[in-house]
């Protein structure tokens, strides 16, 4: 029987959003091993206690209070929930019938089919260890906002979701449509916002904000043109007005150039980040999102292409960038669910020669704080909100130990128990954790 729920909502501004769950139902998590990513450390036999969906004490020494849901996984070694910094959950493109063509698969592919899609890849991604998702575009016309809402309201089981809206770019975004498609019909929209002037610029970013982006996304260089460094200054500027980041997708060397000289938040790709990039980006604070494709991946990189990605994944480390685990996870790979494609890019970092330990802080701790959720959610601490995994292995010692997920707690409700999904607690008839327009 479902434990009773009780709802209270904080209102900001003035849209009504955060809702908060308190459940009545003590859980202590007896922890064979806890790992702390940031401190690089694993304590034995530890207790947790999780009330009201929040971490409410953590030790070897803590009591299990009388009548509390006791959880066994004193086999296991529990740590926090996986962050993958840069994926498309509402897009899937694939051999059949598109020929893994995706300019082709937004125009299959409806929105209210891509929402659908995007739940079941959010599920996916979850069931592999993902507790927290930047969604970066390609949703069409703002599923990824329907996907995080359903997710925060409880309708639904999924990662918490950080999603750009659509994807705003010069004239073409990635595409470069004939003057009849992209004049006549429109057809870049609702994969790309036009914006080539300031006002634009100031007017893309507010439609992503009403319409519910956590944070922005702009095409730096996706045409020879690209956004020059004071445009990317606007960007940032107009995004801060609505407490939002800015995240570029960039492609060139000038283009990493600009972005970095602009002081962008976080870059995604690789191809255009040289040495003197990377340490342009450490001196400033700027996180990479690489989005490393493992050569494994058959089809989806080539050995030519996947060498120079070590080789930048490497120099990035040795020139202490603030790495985030990112996959641009956006394909069908037969046989493999949506969180096994993105848990197969552990091998490009691996391959980067980079320490497990510093793999699991580029998946966990630098992902809490690009995602800015890194004070209410993430990491294993008190007061804050319970999302937790546990696999068979030590990943401080080998990261392979990821790939074997056997226990999943989401806001303080078991999602995963014995390597078994068991998300009914998660589906409800309504919101029960509060409406909200955002």
């Amino acid at each position: 029987m479902r434990a009773p729920i009780a709802t209270s909502m904080l209102v900001l501004g003035l849209g009504i959003v955060a809702p908060r769950v308190a459940m009545a139902q003590v859980t202590a998590i007896r922890a064979g091993g806890l790992v702390d990513p940031e401190s690089g450390t694993l304590s034995a036999n530890q207790v947790i206690l999780v009330e009201g969906g929040r971490f409410t004490a953590i030790g070897a020494d803590v009591a299990v209070p009388p009548g509390a849901e006791v959880i066994d996984l004193s086999a296991l070694v529990v740590l926090p929930g996986l962050v993958d910094a840069h994926n498309h959950l509402a897009l899937t493109y694939k051999e059949e019938p598109e020929s893994n063509v995706y300019y082709l698969t937004y125009v299959l592919d409806g929105t209210p089919l891509r929402a659908i899609q995007a739940v079941s890849n959010g599920i996916q991604m979850l069931n592999a260890g993902f507790t927290i998702v930047r969604d970066m575009g390609n949703a069409g016309d703002y599923a990824d906002t329907a996907l995080r809402r359903a997710i925060e309201q409880g309708w639904i089981p999924g990662p918490t979701i950080i999603n750009s809206g659509i994807i705003i770019g010069g004239m073409g975004g990635q595409f470069w449509p004939t003057p009849e498609m992209a004049m006549g019909k429109q057809i870049v929209y609702p994969e790309y916002l036009d914006a080539d002037t300031p006002d634009e610029i100031v007017k893309a970013v507010r439609q992503n904000a009403l319409f519910g982006a956590t944070v922005i996304k702009i095409c730096v260089d996706c045409k020879p043109w690209g956004y020059t460094t004071d445009e990317i200054r606007l960007f940032i500027s107009e995004a801060a007005k609505a407490g939002l980041k800015v995240e570029g997708h960039v492609q060139t060397v000038e283009g990493a150039g600009r972005a970095i000289e602009a002081g962008i938040w976080s870059i995604a790709h690789g191809g255009g980040l040289t040495d003197e990039m990377h340490k342009g980006m450490a001196q400033k604070g700027i996180f990479r999102a690489g989005t490393e494709t493992p050569i494994s991946l058959t089809g989806h990189t080539s050995e030519a292409r996947y060498e120079r990605t070590v080789a930048g994944l490497r120099n990035a480390y040795e020139n202490n960038v603030l790495l985030t685990f990112s996959t641009d996870a956006d394909y069908f790979v037969p046989g493999m669910t949506r969180g096994e494609v993105a848990i197969e890019f552990i091998e490009t970092w691996k391959a980067a020669g980079i320490p497990p330990v510093d793999v699991l802080r580029a998946m966990t701790t630098n992902g809490f704080r690009v995602s800015e959720t890194e004070n209410e959610r993430g990491p294993i601490r008190t007061g804050f909100i319970a999302d937790l995994i546990a696999v068979s292995g030590n990943p401080l010692e080998s990261i392979d130990a990821l790939r074997d997920v056997r226990f999943v707690m989401k806001d303080g409700m078991v999602f995963k128990r014995d390597g078994v999904m068991t998300p009914a607690v998660f589906f409800n008839g309504g919101p029960v954790n509060g409406w909200n327009i955002r």
